[in-house]
């Protein structure tokens, strides 16, 4: 149903209009079976009987839908955790295996009639009467059972549809077998009486037809064969998004009326979390633009970007061992690239281990950025245990260095929020600095490291200067 897609999942009301129908079409097909049946008996009709056949099978037929639409509109449990739909289309599988059984019997049948002479047929006005009236309900049962399949999205339901559609050839050809058997009597023509087992045959043809669409949609849908269309028309909404990720698989599956679709993209290693959740939501958005009530995951592969700095690349090794690395520089020297940078490894490793590792990093980094010639690695150590802060005498002596030191740099505005820690005989300090709006990050940068070297080297003790810089227009009073 390739259409199904803009229409609105099914509710527990839609579930009562298929009950409804159903059970209607269940109905129809008991009485026009009924009568067939004692038609054919009648008139010793074949024809008739094949047809008695076919309408038995098909109040079985609706038997079973009426089942697999009670059952297949539960919602999924632990047990069945993508529901119950497919209960529909095994229904749908059971009824092509008995047409197919029925085509059998009435094929035998035939080919015994077209081979021996049997008693001639007994006509009268009730089989051509019965054929009209099955032709009539028929058709009213195909139409309205094909409005309720497109309503809900019931494959089911339209199957039905289209079987019964059939069944209003079928009941043509019965007929016309009837009147060349009729006219085989009234005008003394001999061959005119194949007519009847001919009829028949032409039925099974029709059933046969009507059977390999049916097997050939529910094996699709057994077998998670989603339709090529919905494939193609999922992929072109992916495609128009305008985002760098690159679609690595798309796979769908129908579950009686209900898609679960499974996809996998790539995207940019750099991006945030926060932005690759973002860009799956993006995803999901244009899945549920062609098939609104699907079932999505999304899965996120992290590749390098077409975008991708040599500094981006690096950054990305240290944050593929969960390491961070940073005062990341590359230099050119007789055209091959030298890169230095320092990287922060847990404070409990021994030198032994820590260069294993950084080791390791740095193999990792060339074989990522073949054109980096050397890498001269600062190893630093992370801290990792919370530190006890303890006050001493010297700390304002340290924050009074920190502001004779910022006085130096013309551009520093103002130092404020110091704070002195100490752990063992390692100091750090950590202030907020105001600099003029218009500095550049580069500026800010080189002037951040300028007073950090300052302190360090006017005050040996120090392991460590952090600065969060601020915009004057922020600090403005």
């Amino acid at each position: 149903m390739p259409r199904s897609a803009a229409i609105v999942a099914p509710g527990s009301s839609h579930v009562a209009v298929k009950k409804r129908t159903v059970a209607i079409s269940l109905l129809a097909a008991a009485a026009i079976t009924g009568l067939k049946l004692w038609t054919g008996l009648v008139s010793g009709s074949l024809g008739m009987l094949s047809e008695a056949a076919h309408s038995g099978l098909d109040l079985l037929a609706s038997l079973l839908i009426l089942v697999s639409v009670t059952v297949s509109d539960r919602p999924a449990d632990e047990a069945h955790s993508y529901g119950h739909g497919k209960m529909e289309n095994l229904a749908a599988f059971t009824e092509t295996l008995l047409m197919l059984l029925s085509v059998v019997w009435i094929l035998v049948e035939a080919g015994e009639r077209l081979m021996r002479h049997h008693a001639p047929l007994r006509l009268s006005v009730w089989p051509f009467a019965v054929l009209l009236l099955s032709i009539g309900v028929d058709f009213f049962r195909s139409r309205e059972l094909a409005r309720v399949a497109r309503l809900t999205r019931s494959q089911a339901l339209e199957a039905d549809s289209v079987h019964f559609g059939m069944d209003i050839w079928s009941s043509a050809a019965v007929m016309v077998g009837l009147l060349a058997v009729a006219a085989s009597q009234e005008w003394r023509l001999p061959w005119l009486r194949f007519g009847d087992p001919l009829a028949a045959i032409a039925v099974s043809a029709i059933i046969l037809k009507v059977c390999w669409r049916l097997a050939r949609q529910t094996v699709d849908v057994l077998t998670d064969a989603a339709p090529l269309e919905i494939r193609l028309q999922v992929s072109e909404s992916l495609r128009r998004l305008p985002e760098d990720f690159t679609i690595e698989r798309v796979r769908l599956r129908l579950s009686g009326n209900h898609y679960f679709a499974d996809l996998t993209v790539s995207l940019p290693r750099t991006l945030s979390f926060q932005r690759i959740d973002q860009m799956k939501d993006d995803v999901a958005a244009a899945v549920h633009r062609i098939l609104p009530d699907a079932d999505v995951v999304v899965s996120v592969v992290p590749r390098p970007g077409k975008s991708e700095s040599i500094f981006d690349r690096v950054r990305a090794v240290a944050a593929r061992h969960n390491l961070t690395v940073h005062d990341v520089s590359v230099k050119q020297h007789n055209g091959k690239l030298h890169l230095e940078q320092h990287l922060e490894v847990g404070e409990f490793l021994n030198l032994r281990e820590a260069h294993a590792l950084v080791s390791r990093i740095e193999g990792e980094m060339r074989r990522d950025v073949p054109q980096i010639e050397s890498i001269l690695t600062h190893i630093e150590s992370e801290q990792g245990s919370i530190e006890t802060e303890a006050q001493r005498s010297e700390d304002r002596a340290m924050e009074t260095a920190l502001r004779d030191a910022s006085a130096e740099f013309p551009d520093i505005l103002d130092v404020h929020d110091v704070l002195v820690s100490s752990a063992g005989d390692r100091v750090r300090i950590s202030c907020h600095c105001t600099l003029p709006d218009d500095l550049s990050m580069k500026q800010v940068h080189a002037l951040i490291t300028a007073l950090e070297d300052r302190v360090k080297e006017n005050n040996p003790r120090v392991a460590g200067v952090f600065i969060h810089p601020e915009p004057a227009a922020d600090n403005a009073r």
